[in-house]
């Protein structure tokens, strides 16, 4: 299967199904002398993992799937810090439930690559999705986990939060809130509203979308590569290429479209003899490269297609396709907010590594 690489010179690949032995990542590129920290990957993971509850409460939008998710570093590090070569990290599943699936392996999930993935190769790994479930986004954390790191040595942070989910929308942006409620969203309020509306949904067996913010602090000007590698178009790609992600935005985003050229450029001054942006509607990003301001962007996050309601679709049987309906059993998340989160705070980190190091070869 083609298109399990991602990066130039900070390259990550990922391999390992839903319902497989393992998931796991190599990195290629990692700079020599980075601290590297297992439990701040460990960390990330636990953000991301199934069976998450806020506090000693359940949380009403995730699977009640429980994984330890507990990653182990095979290679690449000595007593905490990158060698320069290969790190592979691996993560064990423990706790599928294959049986679960046993009703679907003759037909096609609505909203599911089911039916897409039998298609490109004549087969497809029923048990939760194999290749295309979410699960395959533990690899992409972790490895974003260390692409953090290395960020660090540049004093860039990366924070995502949910603005919007179920059709409730923060007024506020506060981020000290978002680690305390159960939709990681940056508005307390919002958020217990978000709680209240997905549990009702998960009582009808339905589910729910939303849309996740993500800021980036402390970015030079300068990353990103001209015409086709550009930064926002490389960003858009590793958020994209997230299985429930249908659309993203960077600055005023769509907004721009019904705006005027005065009044969506940045309007630029200077500050203690340096360039200052007095608005950040580009999103901090011109021309496909950074210009210092934080870089912006929303992503449009899908419900949930697995739902506990009766559904049309189709089964195969032999060669031939025939109409079906279908119930979906087993755990599955309500809404995908508040795990989305650290994997695209984990994708953009990729990114950002990668066109840092880029960066560091343009100019002598």
């Amino acid at each position: 299967m083609a298109g399990n690489v991602f990066g130039t010179l900070f390259r990550v690949v990922t391999f390992g199904e839903s319902h497989g032995a393992a998931l796991g990542t190599v990195i290629d590129g990692c700079p020599a002398g980075i601290a590297i920290n297992r439990d701040e990957i460990q960390t990330a993971l636990d953000r991301r993992k199934p069976g998450a509850k806020t506090g000693d409460k359940f949380n009403a939008a995730v699977t009640a799937r429980s994984e330890a998710d507990s990653v182990e570093i095979l290679s690449g590090i000595m007593d905490g810090i990158s060698e320069g070569t290969p790190i592979a990290l691996i993560i064990r599943n423990t706790s599928q439930h294959s049986k679960d699936y046993a009703n679907i392996e003759h037909t096609f999930r609505p909203g599911h690559a089911d039916y897409t993935y039998f298609e490109k190769y004549g087969i497809r790994d029923y048990r939760g999705g194999g290749r295309s479930s979410g699960r395959e986004t533990a690899a992409r954390v972790a490895a974003g986990a260390v692409a953090g790191m290395v960020l660090k040595t540049a004093g860039i942070k990366v924070t995502a939060y949910t603005i919007a989910a179920a059709g409730i929308s923060c007024s506020k942006r506060e981020m000290d809130v978002i680690e305390c409620n159960a939709l990681r969203a940056c508005d307390a309020e919002a958020a217990a509203e978000m709680d209240k509306r997905i549990q009702e949904l998960r009582a009808q067996g339905n589910s729910a979308g939303g849309i996740v913010e993500c800021t980036v602090s402390g970015v030079p000007a300068g990353l990103g590569e001209p015409v086709f590698d550009k930064l926002d178009a490389e960003l858009a790609k590793a958020v994209v290429s997230i299985g429930a992600v249908k659309g993203i935005e960077f600055g005023s985003g769509f907004e721009a479209a019904g705006s005027t050229g005065k009044d969506n450029n940045d309007a630029m001054r200077t500050e203690n003899g340096k360039p200052v942006f007095l608005t950040n509607n580009a999103g901090g990003i011109l021309g496909g490269i950074s210009n210092g301001n934080d870089i912006v962007f929303r992503a449009a996050v899908k419900p949930v297609p697995s739902i506990f309601q009766k559904q049309q679709t189709v089964s195969i049987n032999g060669n031939t396709f025939e109409d079906s309906d279908m119930a979906i059993e087993g755990r599955h998340d309500v809404c995908l907010c508040p795990r989305i989160v650290p994997v695209i705070e984990a994708m953009t980190q990729l990114v950002l590594a990668d066109m840092l190091l880029r960066s560091r070869s343009s100019q002598i």
